[in-house]
Parts: structure tokens; C-alpha cells; sequence
């Protein structure tokens, strides 16, 4: 049963959004034509990330927990994770709305990305040996810099709610695939190409990974939505 592991945390993810997306409340079903694209887009360029790092070592995939199926050097269930994350990190940000009317973060969406973006490409400067971390700080920066140019703070103060409440989540699941319950961690690190810090077994930098994902679903989730409203 252990080869069932990552596929197990794929559909724990999105196994209670997916069933909840046609209650009459949040209608989440109803945003499928604006979530859909942003979550193929951005899962596109995460694959080839994922792919790129694989293949020079960043990571790679411990064949217990997998079924063994792979496609382009990576098994299906990773193909599968940005496609189930994104989707229940969106469910997240629908349902946040909904139940908080009023953007209650939006005050400080300027400030952070004024501070962020200094502060994660000073990291990535300084740790530019480091192939995890640099790129990865570097992406972040470049993300919140390109939706910061195109929206300014109409959807940052959503996005930092739904980033905050999803990194409960975030830790339970990426602490699973990094051996936070299990012998032998699903996804094996290379602790040479990242800072070797923690937040329990989850490397620090998957904190910034995973923002940069959320970040760009909300920005083509939104900019589709806003594309239909207009016409």
C-alpha cells in the first residue's frame, strides 16, 4: 500500500473542495471557466520547472511511495499535484470571500510586496549557489512584481488571507510527501541547492514555491473572471 502515498495526498487534497463545489453558497462549479485555464496555465510552467529540476537533481521522487508511472521523468502523481493543489487552494481563496466580505488585508498588500520583493531577491543574491533557493526566491519576486504591475492591490489583500490560511494545509500535506509521518520522505531533497531549514520536514523555500503557485492562479483566475465580466 505505501506505493499509494503521494496518490493518497492528491486526492486528500482535493477530495472535499471537488464535493463542495456545487453547494448553492459558494458555487464554485459556476468559476470553473476561469479557474480551469489559470490552473493549466500555471500548472505548464511548474511542470517544466519541476521537470528541469529533476533532471539536474534539485529533487527526485522516492519510488516506494509511487506507482511507477512517469511521464517526462516525473510520476504522474506530481503531474497530478498542480492540478489538485491549486484547485483546493483556489476553493481556499472562493471561500474566504465569501464568508469575509470585507478584504480585511487589503491596507497591507502594498507593504508586502514592497518588503518581499527586496527581501526574496537578497536571499537569492546571496544564496545564488544555491539552485533551489535562488530561482526559487527569484520566481517569487518576479511574480509579485508582474501581478503588482498588472492589478496594483486589488487582489492582494484576497490572496494574502487565502495564502495564509492555506499554509495549514500546505504544512500537513507537503509534511507527509517530505517524510513528516513516513521512514523515508516521497520527495527527496538535495539539501546542497537549498538554506537546510525546516518548518518541520518541509524545506522553507516551499513556503515561497507554494506562494508563487497560489499567486499566479489568483492572477489568471482573476483576469479570466474580469475578462467575462467585461464582454
Amino acid at each position: 500500500m505505501e506505493k499509494y502515498l503521494y496518490l493518497a495526498v492528491n486526492i486528500f487534497a482535493i477530495s472535499f473542495p471537488l464535493v463542495r463545489s456545487f453547494e448553492p453558497r459558494i458555487k464554485f462549479a459556476t468559476k470553473w471557466y476561469a479557474l480551469f485555464p489559470a490552473i493549466l496555465i500555471t500548472a505548464i510552467f511548474f511542470l517544466i520547472w519541476d521537470h528541469w529540476f529533476t533532471v539536474i537533481g534539485v529533487w527526485e521522487f522516492n519510488p516506494r511511495y509511487i506507482l511507477g508511472i512517469y511521464l517526462f521523468e516525473l510520476p504522474i502523481e506530481e503531474w497530478l499535484f498542480f492540478f489538485t493543489v491549486p484547485y483546493a487552494c483556489m476553493f481556499i481563496y472562493e471561500v474566504l470571500i465569501y464568508f469575509f466580505p470585507k478584504d480585511i488585508f487589503k491596507p497591507v498588500g502594498k507593504y508586502f510586496i514592497f518588503t518581499m520583493i527586496p527581501f526574496l531577491l537578497l536571499l537569492a543574491f546571496v544564496n545564488f549557489d544555491k539552485m533551489y533557493t535562488a530561482v526559487n526566491f527569484s520566481l517569487g519576486a518576479v511574480a509579485l512584481a508582474v501581478h503588482w504591475l498588472i492589478f496594483k492591490d486589488e487582489y492582494l489583500g484576497r490572496f494574502l488571507f487565502a495564502y495564509l490560511v492555506h499554509l495549514i494545509p500546505f504544512i500537513l500535506c507537503n509534511g507527509v510527501l517530505t517524510g513528516g509521518f513516513t521512514p523515508e520522505p516521497v520527495v527527496i531533497y538535495n539539501n546542497a541547492e537549498n538554506l537546510g531549514i525546516r518548518i518541520w520536514t518541509v524545506p522553507i523555500e516551499d513556503t515561497i514555491y507554494s506562494m508563487t503557485m497560489l499567486l499566479m492562479n489568483v492572477s489568471f483566475f482573476e483576469f479570466f473572471r474580469k475578462k467575462k465580466t467585461i464582454q
